[in-house]
């Protein structure tokens, strides 16, 4: 049967949506963009629509507080849109490890409709979810309706994404393009922390990395290594090159040999291009890929993340200021702790000292430190203390690997900018968090 004969129309596939559904789409590019653009459109014959969504990439209007007494949304990963609702109400965060997100969200949920992105049917009519399965063939698989945007400007990606057009409800046709993340350029901090990072990467390391300035100047020093491996919960454009350029082979690595294995891709075009029909990219079930255990079975691995704020003892902030949710936990405990538990592997959480941030009462940015003696109230712990194990700014490495409190005290200001290491010197002791300073 052609796969044709499920092809319907956007204002079809909306006429499907009952009040009290719940819709869930895809991660990043794997968002359904042309029913999430118009979901807006049936909002004066639905009322309690819940979204569900991750780290979305597409712009749309049933956000706005017109919209909120009709859909609400709740989402693994906050992008920008998403914050902006949160202010508004509508919006909630569902706190979460990345390799649990769906099965702990699938205990208490079922989605009425799943919709995600998916490349074009080859001839025998398999589709591949393409930029993503971090949770999306598990929604697909216990959805009522499943609806897959179909799109020629899609990769045809390897792993387990690949579904027959016989297991998908409703296809519909699109062409736009895949949602694009530029890349970041690298900065002087950016290369001090990369080339501190890039010391701790032996020939044959297995890496998580992830996106941004650091990352991308971490993979400027990989570029001497040789035959690095990739499992990670996300394939980047650096990644690409460094594949391009045989820095990363996977020859080395214990599971899954010769392949870059992730959960899903977001990046550049010429990322995109570089994954699709490639033998070498394979994209697995973010609860196998992020699963501890299963990172651990790689020697060697080395886990990149960064923080929004990092605490004396060594307490991890990346995900919220203060209590207003940022972004999300996503897979840095997944991958921290995998990492320690590899033979030989280690953890690395890098950032820059300081950040500008706007004064309260002057309204003027001002320089603050981003090691702090205690974390600003109400922010969420992503690593706790227990789970770290090296800490990197541009101003040198802390090992906290069986550290106790007042040698993680002495360690972390060792790598605070210089101007506040006698202030936080100061607070530790009136916080007590050290009996005296020595």
């Amino acid at each position: 049967m052609s796969y044709t004969s499920k092809v319907i129309t956007v204002e079809k596939a909306l006429s499907l949506v009952k009040s009290g559904d719940i819709i869930v789409t895809g991660l990043g590019a794997a968002e359904g963009g042309l029913f999430m653009e118009s979901l807006h459109t049936i909002a004066d014959r639905v009322k309690n629509v819940k979204v569900v969504n991750c780290n979305p990439t597409h712009t749309c209007e049933f956000y706005k507080p017109e919209y909120e007494e009709t859909f609400s949304v709740d989402g693994w990963f906050y992008a920008p849109q998403m914050r902006k609702a949160h202010e508004q109400g509508n919006m909630a965060f569902i706190p979460n490890h990345l390799h649990l997100a769906a099965v702990k969200w699938l205990f208490r949920n079922k989605p009425n409709i799943y919709v995600g992105s998916a490349s074009m049917p080859d001839k025998n009519g398999y589709i591949s979810i393409s930029t993503s399965n971090t949770y999306e063939r598990r929604m697909m698989e216990a959805a009522d309706i499943t609806i897959l945007e179909i799109n020629p400007k899609y990769p045809y990606i390897y792993g387990d994404v690949i579904v027959h057009t016989s297991d998908v409800d409703y296809l519909i046709e699109a062409d736009y393009d895949v949602p694009v993340v530029p890349d970041i350029p690298v900065g002087d901090k950016d290369r001090e922390i990369g080339r501190r990072i890039s010391e701790f990467v032996p020939d044959g390391a297995c890496l998580q990395l992830g996106i941004g300035g650091i990352p991308n100047a971490v993979a400027e020093f990989l570029k001497d290594k040789n035959d690095l491996g990739i499992h990670t919960e996300m394939i980047t454009s650096k990644m690409a090159e460094l594949m391009k350029m045989g820095v990363i082979t996977n020859k080395r690595k214990q599971i899954n040999r010769g392949v870059t294995v992730a959960t899903f891709v977001l990046g550049t075009q010429e990322l995109y291009e570089f994954c699709h029909q490639n033998p070498a990219v394979a994209l697995f079930d973010g609860a196998w890929v992020n699963d501890p255990y299963t990172i651990a079975k790689n020697d060697n691995q080395i886990s990149i993340n960064t923080s929004l704020e990092i605490d004396l003892t060594g307490q991890c902030a990346s995900e919220s200021i203060g209590s207003r949710q940022f972004s999300g936990t996503g897979g840095q405990a997944d991958t921290a702790i995998g990492a320690q538990m590899s033979k030989n592997g280690r953890s690395i959480i890098a950032l820059y000292s300081t950040a500008m941030v706007k004064d309260k009462e002057s309204g003027e940015k001002k320089e603050v430190s981003k090691i702090v003696p205690q974390l600003q109230q109400g922010a969420a712990v992503s690593l706790s203390r227990n789970d770290v194990d090296l800490i990197i700014t541009e101003y040198g490495v802390a090992d906290l690997r069986g550290a106790n409190i007042k040698e993680r005290v002495e360690a972390i200001i060792n790598i605070a900018h210089p101007k506040f290491r006698d202030e936080l010197w100061d607070q530790a002791l009136s916080c007590g968090i050290i009996g005296k300073r020595w």
